[in-house]
C-alpha cells in the first residue's frame, strides 16, 4: 500500500510540475523551471551566466570571456567519453586560441566539471593536459548548478558561444568542433 501511495504521489507531482512549467513565461526562447533550471537552450539563445570556483578557489565567470568564441565543456574525471574527447578539445584549443573569428577574437574553453572529488578533478586536468585557465566546479556532481541551468543530463556536453555570448552550436565533438571553428575564422 505504501508503494502504491508513493507511486500515485510521484505521478501527481510530475503532472503538477508539467502544468506549472507550461504556464510560465518565455524568456529568450528558454523556459525557466522553479529551481532556476532552463528547460531548453537553443541555438540563438544568450548563454546563461556561469559563476563558479576554480581549483584554487577563485571565482571564474563565463561573462569575463566576452569577445571570444568559447566552448562551454561539461565533463568529469570519471567520464570515459569525456576523457576520450579531451585530446580533441586540447588540439583545437591550441590551434585556435589566438585565431581571429567573425564574431570573436580568440578561442577559449570554459570547463565545468561534474566531479565530487577535488583531487580527482585536479588530477584529470593535469593528466589530460587541459592547459586553459577556466576550470570550474561546485563539486556537486549531477547537482552542479551550471549543469542544472544548462539542462545537462549527459556528458560530455558542449555549447559553443560567439563573442556576444550567443549559443551558435551544441554538442560538438571530434572533427565537428574543428570544422565549426575553421568555418568561423575571419
Amino acid at each position: 500500500m505504501k508503494k502504491f501511495t508513493l507511486i500515485i504521489g510521484s505521478v501527481s507531482l510530475i503532472f503538477t510540475s508539467i502544468l506549472l512549467t507550461s504556464s510560465q513565461s518565455e524568456y529568450s526562447n528558454a523556459i525557466f523551471l522553479g529551481n532556476g533550471q532552463i528547460a531548453s537552450l537553443s541555438i540563438g539563445d544568450k548563454a546563461p551566466e556561469i559563476q563558479m570556483r576554480d581549483p584554487q578557489g577563485n571565482i571564474r565567470k563565463l561573462s569575463d570571456l566576452k569577445g571570444k568564441v568559447v566552448l562551454i565543456d561539461f565533463w568529469a574525471s570519471w567520464c570515459r567519453p569525456c576523457r576520450m574527447e579531451n585530446p580533441n578539445v586540447v588540439r583545437n584549443y591550441n590551434q585556435y586560441k589566438d585565431a581571429p573569428f567573425k564574431n570573436g577574437d580568440g578561442f577559449e574553453v570554459f570547463s565545468v566539471s561534474l566531479d565530487q572529488s577535488k583531487v580527482a578533478w585536479q588530477k584529470g586536468i593535469i593528466q589530460d593536459k587541459l592547459t586553459w585557465e577556466n576550470h570550474v566546479s561546485d563539486l556537486q556532481s549531477w547537482r552542479n548548478a551550471a549543469a542544472q541551468k544548462y539542462n545537462v543530463h549527459s556528458i560530455p556536453a558542449t555549447f559553443l558561444i560567439d563573442g556576444e555570448g550567443i549559443i551558435i552550436k551544441k554538442n560538438l565533438r571530434g572533427k565537428a568542433l574543428e570544422n565549426t571553428l575553421a568555418s568561423l575564422k575571419k
